[in-house]
């Protein structure tokens, strides 16, 4: 893979960051990247490691997250927030990626992670289906 390549891999990964509760799919993120979407969707998993989709829905995860660990807002609400329509497809890749419900996640106490830098949290935190759900 070409720098040139990765480079716009990067500009469709910066998309996915940045409008993540907009409705995204693999033909708008292979144009930000300047490719086909069959080839930029083999392009992006060489080089993440997942696909285009499950690095969106990860990303979706981890800012459900932090709107449940806040409390104010319903599943149903943050569902939507993180650009979900479906609640179910929306709980069960939680479910899948937390090892948890989102309402079981939304109950449970955070407090102690409180003091915890965002940007360390995020890091430290990150949903992801290669890791094993905690027991």
């Amino acid at each position: 893979m070409t720098p040139e390549e990765l480079a716009h891999l990067r500009r469709a990964r910066d998309l996915m960051d940045r409008e993540y509760a907009r409705p995204l799919d693999v033909p708008m993120m292979a144009r930000a990247a300047l490719m086909s979407p069959s080839h930029f969707a083999r392009q992006f998993r060489t080089a993440y490691g997942e696909t285009p989709y499950s690095y969106l829905m990860t990303r979706r995860i981890e800012r459900a997250k932090a709107l449940l660990r806040r409390g104010d807002l319903s599943v149903t609400e943050v569902c939507m927030a993180v650009g979900c329509t479906s609640l179910g497809s929306f709980s069960s890749r939680f479910s899948e990626l937390v090892g948890e419900s989102p309402s079981a996640y939304r109950a449970r106490d955070h407090s102690a992670t409180a003091p915890v830098p965002a940007c360390w949290a995020k890091t430290v935190s990150r949903p992801s289906r290669f890791r094993e759900a905690p027991s």
